[in-house]
């Protein structure tokens, strides 16, 4: 494996000393390295992948300097655009080095949402004409020399593409850190307290991550059925936009949307959309926490944020801002008598119990049994 600060060292010694993107956890002891070392005003945990190209692009505008973007290769869908109509040779020609976690790489274990862009990270990079490498540790020092210079060279981004275990651990100094807001509320618990509140026969959409796991877990535990749940195992920060395509069609079914704070961050105009759309059976939920929970604990924005108030100016009916868990159960049973859409922002405290599991059941029998639950 190879050392956090060993990397770091690398990098500035090839003059790269701006970093943007967003955490992924084969990433996570490195961006927990910088988070540390870098100054703020130099390392920006952005809200979606195609943002920090954006911002690498100005830094470079700026300074003639290479940027470095950090994501996982889930988030290449959101970079493809500045990628090519921005940063690419025939467009702007912006150089940069991309830093990218290889999830679902082909023989290595992972799970089922990242087993597709796991065999086509590559091909796309090509596909897009995007050099790039495969980092491995004897070859580190020459791989990253040679991006650089290629990419200074040619005007246009290069990738380091970074296999599961690259990294060697990285005990984060900030791990004591007290939060931005001292919440008692857990989120499995608030989970818990929801599932018991709303009506019955409601459906739930819950965000990729631990949100979708501990709601998982909730209905193990009370012997439920799952058949009313959809758990968006992947695509980041779409969970409001599928529960917004379910409530249009049934509108006799109430349906919820449990979102994190990073996920809703990442396409936050969905809100405008959904405050619009008159539906009155759609309740919008964001558990915040103000970090990136399953990568890591990297922080986001979410408790300097007032997505409170950004719901009331994008049309939600009723918003309400839970900060102490005796408040839910209430607010729940006052949602079962209005119409929406309506938005919860539930703060909650970082972090999960350490046997927290994973679900039972391959995404095509959950896509089955919401379908078939639906119908009820």
């Amino acid at each position: 494996m190879y050392s956090c600060k060993k990397f770091y060292d690398l990098l500035v010694s090839n003059e790269i000393n701006f970093y943007a993107g967003v955490p992924d956890s084969l990433l996570k002891n490195f961006c927990s390295y910088i988070n540390e070392h870098v100054d703020k005003s130099k390392h920006i945990i952005t809200v979606n992948e195609g943002a920090a190209i954006a911002l690498s692009s100005g830094y470079y505008l700026a300074t003639k300097k290479l940027g470095l973007v950090y994501m996982q290769n889930s988030g290449q869908g959101n970079a493809i655009n500045p990628l090519l109509s921005l940063a690419d040779p025939l467009v702007y020609g912006i150089p940069m080095l991309l830093l990218v976690g290889w999830r679902g790489q082909p023989g290595v274990k992972d799970e089922p949402q990242h087993a597709k862009q796991g065999i086509v990270t590559l091909q796309l990079f090509e596909t897009m004409r995007i050099k790039y490498n495969i980092l491995s540790e004897n070859e580190t020092e020459k791989t990253v020399k040679e991006l650089v210079e290629y990419s200074q060279k040619n005007n246009c981004p290069v990738a380091l593409i970074i296999p599961k275990f690259f990294f060697s651990e990285h005990t984060s100094k900030n791990i004591n850190k007290k939060p931005l807001y001292q919440s008692k509320i857990g989120r499995e618990k608030a989970i818990n307290i929801i599932i018991e509140s709303i009506v019955d026969n409601s459906v739930i959409v819950s965000t990729t991550g631990k949100i979708s796991r501990e709601l998982f877990e909730v209905r193990e535990k009370h012997q439920m059925s799952h058949d009313k749940d959809f758990l968006v195992v992947g695509s980041m920060g779409h969970a409001s936009e599928i529960a917004h395509g379910i409530a249009l069609m049934k509108p006799n079914k109430k349906v919820y949307c449990l979102d994190g704070d990073g996920a809703l961050l990442m396409h936050m105009g969905n809100m405008a959309v959904i405050g619009q759309s008159c539906l009155n059976n759609y309740t919008h939920i964001v558990l915040n926490n103000g970090v990136h929970d399953s990568v890591g604990g990297q922080p986001t924005v979410g408790l300097n944020v007032s997505f409170s108030e950004i719901a009331k100016a994008t049309g939600y009916r009723n918003v309400f801002k839970i900060t102490e868990e005796s408040e839910i159960f209430d607010v729940f049973k006052e949602l079962n008598a209005v119409f929406g859409p309506n938005f919860v922002e539930i703060i909650v405290k970082p972090g999960s119990r350490s046997n927290l599991g994973r679900p039972t059941i391959t995404p095509e029998r959950i896509k089955e049994n919401f379908i078939n639950g639906l119908e009820e």
